[in-house]
């Protein structure tokens, strides 16, 4: 045992620093998640599901500087990351809206105006909706209509749409007896 601990000794040592100081990047990473979700009023499992993509960054990096760590060269590195990329490529590009959708849902995490329970206007000429806003997922929004329907609304399509809040009735009765 020995022997291997002096022979990887800097590899260990290496790797040891590598994992603490990842660590801590995704201790930092997910107070400033938690702290915006905090600040914005937003909702704890949409302030989760940064978590989970904070998660898989962290991995990604802690792979790549492993595996230089341990004497994969950069060459070889470059290689296979390269050729899984070339995949995840392809496989995205037949599947780009959901990466689109993903994409959109990180940045509504961060700037989308609207709450759970808010009752928006979509202006779209095809299909106009006027909904509350129930749940907001990594993909989609779950809206739901004054008749009760519930519609599933794309992320990366409330984007790029104009939207406009409507203040409800609700909303307007409780301002009335706080006065």
């Amino acid at each position: 045992m020995y022997e291997v601990l002096t022979a990887y000794r800097y590899e260990l040592l290496y790797s040891l620093g590598v994992l603490i100081l990842l660590l801590v990047i995704q201790f930092v990473l997910k107070k400033a998640a938690n702290k915006v979700g905090k600040r914005s009023e937003i909702n704890i499992t949409r302030t989760r599901l940064m978590f989970k993509y904070i998660n898989i960054l962290i991995l990604l990096i802690a792979a790549f500087l492993l595996a230089f760590a341990w004497g994969v060269g950069l060459t070889d590195l470059s290689l296979i990351f390269s050729s899984v990329f070339a995949v995840i490529g392809v496989a995205l590009f037949a599947i780009w809206s959901i990466l689109s959708n993903i994409t959109s849902g990180i940045i509504m995490f961060f700037s989308f105006p609207y709450k759970i329970g808010d009752t928006i206007r979509i202006h779209d000429k095809d299909l106009p909706i006027e909904a509350e806003i129930e749940d907001i997922k990594a993909f989609h929004l779950h809206l739901r209509t004054r008749d009760g329907e519930l519609i599933t609304y794309p992320n990366n399509l409330i984007l790029q749409k104009a939207v406009s809040l409507i203040e409800t009735q609700r909303r307007n009765d409780e301002g009335k007896d706080a006065l």
